[in-house]
């Protein structure tokens, strides 16, 4: 029986135990936490956004970053292999706008249950409060063993660094199987924060403070070139945006080259379309219907029909049309001017928020030195990656816990 020891207790790692236990391997599962599975219990809210509904092509276009690296595990293990496994041990799924699966239970522990639950049965013994401080070789490239922060080692024939990234360090996501990597040789590439709330000096953002907005459209444009779009759900904060699709736009920014400098430069905008559904013509149609409506009313006063109470003073400044004008003083130019706040609200974007509050990492252990097939490393005989460690991250959706699931299965049964 072969001896495989998995350093990292989150998703990627538990389900590296899973497929390891059930081709037979003894299994120990080295976690630093107190218990497995703490940042799997705040995914989705709390809720766990366990994978998505699409099809796996969709997978790869949703990975902004080397999606053909998982071309194969995705299809060892997929999505509807990961909610048969579920749906097994009595968690029963649901799919949500956006083609979301969750728990129906909307709870997070139930999938973490159903995995620990799968793991007692397969007899994984899992060490908690327990730190990897090195992987032992044999000095020919080969893995002998894992030795603990306590000073004592465990034997193993094959290990799975599933350590995560560096984002939400208080689960235990600290970058420590970078260190662990790099010390056997591995090349780490760039660390950054991806899906990250992103940050503005615009007062506006400070007067929406609180405000969500659904349903909306954003382009992400770096140097007058759009990078992204998207259409969805987005929150107005302290510091700037947030909200799911502002999140995915981060990926790209992150991802451009000399960003630093050209943020320093003041060359990027979020812009917002508030009202997708309808072009130029069609709201300034329905402007004019509203304004028919309420032509005695001041202009301040004729907006509520059309936009939150919040966002009323803001597009009114953003139009400089005087709020106590008639609704039929109003010329066509200043309409005109509405229409184009609605269709093209901008907000100038400086920077993001750091790493610890980024849902995933974006950058890891360089892919050029793993076999895709297998997930075993190039360098060293039996050293296997899953997870958030490898240099691959995707968008919202699920679509990184999937990640997690299909290099963890694929790590464990190699």
């Amino acid at each position: 029986m072969r001896n495989t020891v998995i350093i990292g207790g989150g998703p990627a790692g538990l389900m590296a135990a899973i497929s390891s236990a059930k081709n037979g391997d003894k299994v120990t599962i080295i976690e630093k936490m107190n218990s497995c599975g703490k940042k799997l219990l705040i995914t989705g809210k709390g809720r766990c956004n366990i994978t998505n509904n699409a099809q796996m092509d969709k997978f790869m276009e949703n990975t902004p970053t080397n999606p053909k690296f998982l071309y194969g595990v995705f299809n060892n293990f997929t999505n509807k292999d990961m909610i048969e496994l579920l749906e097994n041990e009595g968690v029963k799924t649901k799919v949500e706008r956006g083609e979301r699966v969750f728990p129906v239970s909307d709870r997070a522990q139930d999938v973490l249950e159903a995995l620990l639950h799968i793991l007692k049965k397969q007899n994984v013994q899992i060490l908690t409060n327990t730190t990897a401080k090195r992987i032992i070789t044999d000095g020919e490239k080969n893995v002998l063993g894992v030795e603990l922060d306590n000073g004592k080692e465990i034997k193993a024939d094959k290990i799975i660094l599933a350590t995560g990234g560096k984002s939400y360090p208080v689960t235990g996501s600290t970058g420590d199987g970078y260190k662990l990597a790099k010390d056997l040789g591995h090349t780490i590439t760039k660390i950054e924060p991806s899906l990250v709330p992103l940050t503005s000096h615009d007062e506006v953002c400070k007067e929406l403070q609180g405000l969500s907005l659904r349903n909306v459209a954003i382009q992400l444009q770096i140097c007058d070139k759009v990078v992204y779009k998207d259409f969805g759900e987005m929150l107005f904060t302290h510091f700037g945006v947030s909200g799911p699709i502002v999140l995915s736009a981060s990926s790209y920014l992150v991802k451009t080259k000399n960003i630093e400098q050209i943020l320093k430069e003041g060359k990027v905008e979020l812009e917002i379309d508030l009202k997708p559904a309808l072009s130029e013509e069609k709201l300034d149609a329905r402007i004019l219907r509203d304004f028919e409506e309420q032509k005695n009313k001041q202009f301040k006063n004729s907006l509520d029909k059309l936009l939150p109470q919040k966002l009323i003073p803001v597009i009114i400044e953003k139009t400089n049309i005087n709020e106590s004008k008639k609704i039929n003083e109003i010329t066509k130019q200043e309409r005109q001017k509405l229409v184009n706040e609605l269709k093209h609200f901008k907000i100038s974007i400086n920077g993001t928020r750091p790493i610890e509050e980024a849902i995933v990492t974006s950058g890891g252990i360089n892919i050029k030195e793993i076999n895709p097939k297998t997930m075993e490393s190039k360098l060293i005989n039996g050293l296997y990656f899953a997870g958030e460690i490898i240099d691959v991250d995707c968008l919202t959706g699920g679509y990184n816990l999937q990640v997690a699931w299909s290099t963890g299965y694929t790590a464990g049964i190699s």
